[in-house]
């Protein structure tokens, strides 16, 4: 018997018992958890405070999170590439600086130096020839092992164009501007679909 089973079961039921307490009318019940959690959760976002000291009043709108970060306007999702370097937390994540529905993938780049504020910077990587920019990672070279530079900071996305392929940028500036590797792509599409 797997999980909707038991629940779908319990529904049907009149009565429930757990232990000595008696529950009737589950339907009803579970009706008024529901309700309650969506209230309680109006009434939590419309008291919020905003963060002490966070920038310019950009978390204080009322229903923005208080804790986790969210961009300054449009669409973001996934987020990718995060790193820590010299004293910063880096945040990137998948956006569209252009609009609030999906589409023109970018890399959106956040920084923070204690994970509860944070600070968006400029886009660090917009869609090119290859296409948008999807998932990926991003790594500090401490060895300079790319060639790129000391404590390069290296993101290794996938080019989401006609077909996916792996490609590589670095910034040499705590990850203010990136440069995109001139051979992209670093790994070409062997002939599938979803090549992440």
């Amino acid at each position: 018997m797997n999980s909707n089973t038991i629940i779908l079961s319990l529904l049907n039921k009149s009565t429930i018992t757990f232990g000595k307490l008696v529950i009737s009318h589950c339907e009803k019940f579970i009706r008024l958890i529901v309700i309650s959690v969506v209230f309680v959760s109006f009434v939590s976002c419309d008291t919020v405070e905003p963060i002490e000291g966070t920038v310019n009043n950009e978390y204080s709108e009322k229903y923005r999170p208080q804790i986790h970060f969210s961009a300054k306007r449009n669409w973001i999702n996934d987020p990718n590439g995060l790193v820590y370097f010299d004293g910063e937390y880096h945040l990137f994540f998948q956006h569209n600086p252009l609009g609030a529905e999906w589409g023109n993938m970018s890399w959106g780049h956040a920084i923070s130096t204690d994970l509860m504020h944070w600070k968006q910077l400029n886009v660090a990587l917009m869609p090119d020839h290859l296409g948008d920019i999807f998932s990926g990672c991003a790594v500090i070279d401490k060895n300079n092992t790319a060639g790129f530079g000391k404590d390069a900071m290296v993101a290794i996305y996938t080019s989401a164009g006609k077909v996916q392929s792996q490609s590589i940028a670095y910034s040499t500036d705590k990850g203010r501007t990136f440069t995109k590797y001139s051979a992209n792509p670093v790994i070409t599409n062997p002939g599938i679909a979803d090549f992440r």
